[in-house]
């Protein structure tokens, strides 16, 4: 597999140096007004800022229930007597976290100690039968050990609530194998092995009550402390997926990775081990959770202090990327920015998905103009193959983040040209037809128009990322601390979208050409379509954008000329 790489287009930043403990230089930032500087500061550098020593996370001693919450536990109590059960029926995992927290979750797992879920699915369905009621579906996911999932699970509604039911285990593995073996545990047992403490709290049904029975599920709830309750290296090495788990959690909550924690996830057996033994689905819907969660920088930062970049985001040939250095320092460096960018110019102005994309176009700007031959000898950008190949996301993912990094560089060379008073002659933009006859004030129109009708809904979103670069890209010897600065990018940001504004151009991707194919056939007088067509459709768009008050008739007229001129420089050559 071939990987090319062009010199002369390669991130102008690609000759800095990082600080061994700190992802950017720095210097002192101005920072926009009413905003929290702290925060901005602390997403701009990119680092792990200790908490507080008098400060500690609100968390509450009781779960407070809701309505439907009551009515569903109820509900299985209520199977458990009429059955004169045994059954311990416990909430586990993430609801008991997130209640304690003061937080809402919908996400409720039932574990019992006693029987596997599908058996007590079906004591729900003869109890839902014996009081006059619908028996509910139930849906079983089997277990899978070749991608860690090692426990079937049971799903069916209970009060319009889907509820996972799992049995309480106990794992064992053997020294060479990765699969383990599963049997009834305890609860203590299900609760060590656990990815995590803050996760392994219960909600005993039967006693309503909380319990810890790691013993320290609670103290590092409350001290904001991400720990595994069994020794990290050997948690992570029995599903190495864990270590992202706990990336993706400390990032969520805020909270700190435990040294020990961190020493085992930077761990090279660890990091061989997540590289071949989990799917690369698995490894993309948890880095895909951490960029739509709140502080997708943070997550980022964690992968790179671990020295887990490469093992997350494989490249092509499954090589480190020698072709610029720090790649994964540089990487780290412009999803920080991004996100600052991001926040200060507020949250609201992109929809959940497309601040996703804007984040991974933004993590792999770096490596935006590197592409490599696939085995089709098909050229393939680097950033489409970590999203489509490594991640496993979507295929319309990679696609969207190739065309933001075109479309960013297309708006780099039209920043100038929209925020400026200079006469748009003068900057030589040339439209590819003599024959249009555009006038010069008409041009940032037509060329903006173009390029907002390729990107269309996500137009702002290249503009954002295209400001993150500007106008660095004019001068080799930039540094990312003059980058770094948010007023000047957020004031390029809103003139650019101003004046596009201003141009009515918001949306033009939907306008329709003023004439079709078959009419504009009948008025070159053509008896066959074909490639022609499509052409004089290209330059009927840049009349209409020059133009967007024309009619039918000036179009019809205008067509006729232009026609008439090419044929003239035809018989003069």
């Amino acid at each position: 597999m071939a990987l090319h790489l062009n010199p002369a287009r390669l991130f102008p930043f690609h000759r800095l140096r990082f600080p061994s403990s700190l992802p950017l230089p720095l210097k002192p930032l101005r920072l926009a007004p009413k905003r929290n500087l702290g925060l901005q500061f602390r997403l701009l550098c990119g680092c792990v800022v200790a908490r507080s020593m008098e400060s500690s996370i609100a968390v509450k001693d009781r779960i407070d229930l809701t309505e439907k919450e009551e009515r569903i536990f109820r509900r299985l109590l209520e199977v458990v007597r009429h059955f004169n059960l045994e059954t311990q029926l416990r909430v586990a995992g993430g609801w008991v976290r997130d209640k304690l927290l003061g937080k809402d979750c919908y996400d409720i797992d039932i574990a019992l100690d006693d029987m596997l879920g599908r058996d007590f699915c079906e004591k729900v369905n003869e109890y839902l039968q014996s009081v006059g009621e619908e028996k509910q579906g139930v849906g079983v996911i089997q277990c899978n050990p070749d991608q860690s999932k090692h426990l079937e699970t049971a799903r069916m509604r209970i009060c319009d609530i889907w509820i996972d039911f799992v049995n309480l285990r106990s794992e064992t593995y053997a020294d060479n194998s990765r699969i383990p073996t599963m049997k009834f545990g305890t609860a203590e047992e299900d609760a060590c092995r656990r990815d995590l403490t803050i996760n392994s709290l219960f909600y005993n049904i039967n006693t309503n009550s909380v319990e810890d029975l790691t013993g320290r599920g609670m103290q590092d709830l409350k001290s904001g402390l991400i720990v595994t309750p069994l020794p990290p290296k050997a948690t992570f090495l029995d599903d190495p997926l864990r270590v992202l788990r706990a990336i993706r959690f400390g990032a969520r909550f805020d909270f700190e990775l435990a040294e020990e924690l961190k020493e085992a996830g930077s761990d090279e057996e660890v990091k061989a081990a997540l590289a071949h033994k989990i799917s690369r689905e698995r490894i993309g819907h948890e880095v895909d959770l951490m960029m739509s969660d709140k502080q997708p920088t943070k997550a980022m930062t964690y992968i790179c202090d671990l020295k887990l970049f490469y093992a997350v985001f494989t490249f092509p040939g499954n090589t480190q990327f020698a072709g610029i250095e720090n790649c994964d320092r540089l990487c780290l460096s412009h999803i920080n920015a991004a996100w600052a960018l991001h926040q200060s110019i507020g949250c609201s102005i992109f929809s959940d998905d497309q601040r996703r994309l804007y984040l991974y176009g933004a993590l792999f700007l770096p490596v935006r103009n590197m592409t490599y031959m696939d085995k089709k000898s098909k050229e393939v950008p680097v950033a489409s193959y970590i999203i489509r190949d490594s991640l496993k996301l979507k295929s319309s993912d990679a696609e969207m983040v190739t065309s933001l990094h075109v479309a960013c560089e297309k708006f780099l060379k039209m920043i100038p040209l929209l925020v400026s008073n200079e006469d748009p002659e003068n900057l030589q933009l040339k439209l590819e037809d003599e024959c249009l006859e555009i006038p010069p004030a008409s041009r940032k129109r037509v060329l903006a128009g173009l390029l907002l009708r390729q990107i269309k809904d996500f137009w702002r979103v290249a503009l954002l990322m295209s400001t993150l670069l500007y106008p660095e890209a004019n001068h080799t010897g930039g540094n990312l601390s003059t980058y770094m600065e948010l007023d000047r990018r957020k004031d390029t940001f809103f003139r650019v979208e101003s004046a596009i504004t201003e141009l009515d151009l918001d949306r033009v991707w939907e306008a329709k050409l003023l004439l079709d194919g078959k009419t504009i056939m009948g008025v070159l007088q053509l008896k066959t379509g074909g490639p022609l067509i499509g052409k004089w459709q290209q330059k009927l768009l840049k009349w209409q954008l020059a133009h967007p008050k024309g009619t039918m008739e000036e179009c019809i007229d205008w067509m006729k000329q232009s026609q008439a001129k090419r044929q003239k420089l035809n018989c003069s050559a």
